[in-house]
């Protein structure tokens, strides 16, 4: 028998890749990999493990992937709600931030949300926040996994005096985050509306020579479109394209205003899109046509937006409402079935913001980032279809289990090394 560091046997095995349940099987965790996954009778005939974890009511499925969010603003929480999002951002949340955001600010607040979303079952985030230092150095020691945007914006803020100084201070600091395994980065500005022709060029150029993804606001409400046409005399997505931003690589966030031009340049530049239904609805932004996008191909991922306007970081209920909002909008049942809702969250994150080939689905030779969903609850029984049950009954409070790397960060629904009353002592 081969020695391994754990095996994990659950009742249900949902790898996402391929889209199947397996009944009673079980990975075999090495140095954080999984390096076999199989019947749970063969695996633990062929290797012997340091610990094992047996979970005989519960779903064994990929860590879900957060793939728009600003993780520090959950010290905004509930501050400025119920109101439009320029109303919401120049009268509140700028101000706010202009006297408050600091390095500090950001690692507390960034600490806030690894909890919240390792609790829930995220094991990895795609961040969009000032002082990425900060956020990175956070989920590096909570082990998370995340990819870090480092954001580019004309006006001045508590980070910097404009976008030439937001690039710089991202070259600067990009080869200090590639030293940190659980850390990938991204060149992120904010929007067509914060952000000038040279600040987009600028960015775009930047993401080229250092391979990184580009990852912004784009068309997220109609006032946003109306603006652009009298100013630019074009939408804003024709815009980015003329600027040469749009390929595979890069992630337009929320998308909910599109027409037949915008979705023939989803469409044929390659660009990914993050779908945050929850904001969206929130703030009455619009809803993103989800059913003709994934009719014309273009790959989704889920992402929450931060907890100022969602708000909450929960990807389980994030899911839930993107598969429905996507039946109620197109009045079709079949638009975003339970599966591609789950795959979306599972490995359409992690592909979108550069961890594909690391996370996003169960398979031998990815790390053992991996959640356990306890199905023996009032809410989700009885269980006709496991994954029917994760996507549109199961709570974040039912996630008992969350390895990242193998490593475990929650377990029995306990957080492993984190205290959570000295973490909200400082929240206050």
């Amino acid at each position: 028998m081969q020695s391994v560091d754990q095996v994990i046997r659950a009742r249900w095995v949902v790898p996402v890749r391929p889209c199947i349940v397996l009944h009673d099987h079980a990975l075999a965790v090495q140095d954080g990999r999984i390096i076999a996954i199989g019947p749970a009778a063969d695996i633990l005939t062929r290797y012997t493990a340091a610990s094992t974890t047996h979970l005989d009511q519960h779903v064994l499925m990929p860590g879900l992937v957060n793939a728009h969010t600003h993780a520090a603003m959950t010290l905004m929480r509930g501050l400025a709600d119920d109101l439009p999002l320029m109303t919401w951002l120049n009268a509140h949340i700028w101000p706010v931030e202009g006297r408050f955001v600091s390095p500090e600010f950001v690692a507390i607040g960034t600490e806030l949300a690894v909890a919240e979303m390792l609790r829930g079952g995220t094991t990895t985030f795609n961040d969009m926040y000032f002082f990425p230092k900060a956020a990175a150095e956070v989920a590096q020691r909570m082990g998370m996994r995340a990819t870090i945007g480092h954001v580019v914006i004309d006006f001045p803020t508590a980070y910097a005096a404009n976008a030439d100084a937001c690039l710089q201070l991202a070259a600067d600091l990009l080869p200090r985050l590639r030293r940190m395994p659980l850390i990938h980065q991204s060149i992120a500005p904010h929007a067509p509306y914060t952000v000038g022709d040279a600040g987009l060029c600028g960015a775009r150029d930047l993401a080229a020579s250092e391979k990184l993804p580009l990852h912004m606001h784009v068309h997220e409400t109609a006032h946003e479109i109306d603006e652009a046409i009298a100013r630019d005399g074009m939408r804003p997505l024709a815009r980015l394209a003329r600027l040469g931003l749009l390929n595979q690589h890069f992630l337009a966030v929320h998308m909910t205003q599109l027409n037949e031009e915008d979705l023939a340049i989803s469409r044929n530049s390659g660009l990914r899109i993050a779908h945050c239904p929850e904001s969206n609805l929130k703030l009455a932004s619009g809803m993103a046509p989800v059913a003709t996008l994934r009719k014309q191909g273009t790959p989704l991922a889920i992402g929450t937006d931060g907890a100022a306007s969602n708000n909450d970081l929960d990807m389980l209920g994030e899911l839930r409402t993107a598969a429905l909002l996507a039946k109620g909008v197109s009045g079709d049942p079949t638009a975003f079935p339970a599966w591609e809702a789950l795959e979306a969250a599972t490995l359409g994150g992690a592909e979108a913001i550069g961890w594909g080939g690391e996370t996003g689905s169960l398979e031998p030779g990815k790390a053992a980032d991996c959640i356990a969903i306890d199905l023996d609850h009032p809410a989700t029984y009885p269980v006709y279809d496991p994954v029917s049950q994760v996507v549109y009954c199961a709570g974040r409070d039912q996630v008992s289990h969350v390895w990242v790397n193998g490593n475990p960060r929650v377990v029995e629904g306990r957080a492993v090394d984190w205290d959570t009353q000295e973490l909200f002592a400082r929240v206050r």
